[in-house]
């Protein structure tokens, strides 16, 4: 059978329409901080969905990704799509560590906060000076490998 793009469309709005669902069902900003929370698919505010209101995010969503506007999703827009979700993603990472870090409340990050913590030089030193005698041995290093996320050679 010939994929028609209607066809391949529908099934698009169907697969985001299930994400949706699933993604509201957890009652917060989807799996990871991905996806509609249940307050922006349920329209009308009455605390339930419909589908109607499923699949008007659906559709919602292939229109933002179909930016030239000819009904079909092309390589290229699905791939700005998921590099624009991408950038969101790090950003709130990005603002979510510098609030956790910054000690004064400033916005901004100093050496002197960078450095305090499980993440301080210190603190790494420490970890991978298994036998604690203040020195780092190849081997110790080679043995924290693993735990750094760093299973292959860096030279």
């Amino acid at each position: 059978m010939r994929k028609t793009p209607l066809f391949i469309a529908a099934t698009l709005v169907a697969a985001t329409a299930f994400t949706s669902v699933a993604m509201a069902h957890e009652g917060r900003k989807g799996a990871r901080g991905m996806g509609p929370a249940f307050e922006e698919l349920d329209a009308n505010g009455d605390g339930s969905l419909t589908l109607a209101e499923i699949e008007a995010r659906a559709q919602a969503r292939f229109a933002e990704t179909d930016t030239n506007g000819d009904g079909l999703i092309s390589a290229e827009e699905m791939t700005a799509a998921m590099d624009k979700a991408r950038e969101g993603r790090a950003e709130r990472r990005i603002r979510h560590q510098i609030e956790r870090m910054d000690a004064n409340g400033d916005g901004l990050l100093s050496i002197e906060e960078m450095a305090e913590g499980r993440r301080s030089p210190a603190s790494m030193f420490d970890r991978v000076d298994a036998d604690g005698d203040g020195v780092i041995t190849e081997d110790e290093w080679a043995e924290a490998r693993p735990k750094r996320g760093r299973d292959r050679d860096h030279n």
